[in-house]
């Protein structure tokens, strides 16, 4: 069983500069990280880092917030 765990979420820059930034999850499992793509863009300007959820209350911010919420949902699901 695991000592610690942690799950964050974050833009990243693709190698091409546009103007969305890639979300990326870091899952940490005692100490040993590993981050991989949702396949999702966003904002960079709309983003909430302390929050690690998109700003606003138009649809594709609750779409997408709903999609990270059901990501976490699903790793703590299988986690147990």
């Amino acid at each position: 069983m695991e000592k610690s765990f942690g799950l964050t979420f974050f833009l990243k820059t693709p190698k091409k500069r546009v103007n969305l930034r890639l979300i990326y999850v870091r899952i940490t499992v005692d100490s040993v990280s590993k981050e991989a793509s949702t396949k999702r863009k966003w904002e960079l300007s709309r983003w909430d880092q302390k929050k690690e959820r998109a700003i606003g209350t138009k649809e594709d911010a609750k779409t997408l917030n709903f999609f990270l919420g059901s990501f976490v949902n699903g790793i703590l699901n299988y986690r147990t």
